[in-house]
């Protein structure tokens, strides 16, 4: 459990959510953990969703872990270069960033079922200002850092959004630039042995999304994407993606994986990692979960369904043809 001991790891946007779980996740496996969010306390916590700097660091000391949050708003570059440079006076290093922090969910919901002509343009950036660009700006000060010791790995957190239409154009725009920045930055970083991955998690049971799924079971819609939310089917915890981002963090090979989208259910099952409760969710694009999610009356049966993976080139085919996953 102590695969990442002397190891600094950075998450941004760990108020909640993702976020959090990574954090925990980092630190089960004996990382010394930087966490930013804006919400310093509970006092201080957005859109009526808990969640805050303090609960999340309390969390990864419960389970033994070191952590330093910092307050950050990561829409100001010059708040983003002085958290790089306090871990460079206090650390002198930076092993693993995972750019996490994101601003668009309010927005997403606001605009949800609206096509997007009837949105306001701020609709983008409420989307892809704390997301893509920070996204951007942290993996510039994390890059100058683990180029001193030659060594390191940015996991950039992304969606199937970037493959699907899913939540609207601004969404999907931005996850598809997701994956492309850590495509690109890995052919820069490349030589230096610093790693760059896309995290495609699956349906993550947040606290937003719980939220959400209260508010839909109180509708009669029968829209796919809120069926998988009403249902429950196949969800993850937070954590599991930060066993998944542990367990990359920790192995020798990772390089051999860099510029590449990774599925967290599909890490899970090559690490042999568990979720928290024991379970193992399936990738959503195995046949254990896409017949039964088509077929909803297999769903007590999903357990018989073959756990192959459908190949990517149908996944593509499929994304052009249809604008809903």
């Amino acid at each position: 459990m102590n695969q990442l001991e002397g190891k600094i790891a950075l998450v941004t946007g760990a108020t909640r959510g993702l976020g959090k779980g990574i954090a925990i996740g980092l630190a089960e496996a004996g990382a010394t953990v930087y966490i930013t969010g804006r919400s310093f306390n509970t006092s201080q916590a957005e859109n009526g969703i808990s969640g805050s700097l303090q609960e999340t660091q309390s969390a990864v000391e419960a389970v033994g872990g070191a952590c330093i949050s910092v307050q950050v708003d990561h829409s100001d570059d010059e708040q983003v270069r002085l958290l790089f440079e306090r871990i460079q006076d206090e650390q002198g290093q930076l092993d693993l960033l995972v750019n996490n922090a994101y601003s668009g969910v309010q927005a997403l919901k606001d605009a949800y079922g609206k096509p997007f002509w009837d949105c306001e343009p701020s609709v983008w950036d409420a989307c892809n200002n704390v997301g893509l660009r920070s996204h951007y700006v942290a993996s510039i000060f994390a890059g100058r850092m683990m180029l001193q010791h030659k060594q390191g790995l940015i996991c950039t957190i992304s969606s199937w959004g970037g493959l699907s239409y899913i939540f609207g154009v601004a969404y999907g725009a931005g996850k598809a630039a997701c994956d492309r920045l850590a495509a690109d930055m890995a052919i820069e970083f490349k030589p230096y042995n610093i790693a760059s991955l896309s995290i495609w998690p699956g349906i993550v049971g947040t606290e937003h999304i719980s939220r959400l799924a209260e508010e839909m079971n109180q509708s009669d819609t029968t829209d796919l994407e809120n069926l998988v939310i009403q249902d429950r089917y196949n969800w993850e915890s937070p954590l599991l993606t930060g066993r998944a981002i542990a367990a990359l963090a920790a192995d020798p090979t990772v390089m051999r994986r860099t510029g590449r989208v990774q599925i967290v259910a599909e890490l899970a099952q090559h690490y042999g990692l568990v979720d928290e409760d024991g379970s193992r969710p399936v990738s959503l694009r195995s046949l254990r979960f896409v017949i039964p999610f088509a077929l909803p009356a297999l769903r007590n049966y999903a357990g018989v369904v073959p756990n192959i993976n459908v190949p990517w080139s149908l996944l593509l085919l499929n994304a052009l043809r249809s604008p809903k996953i």
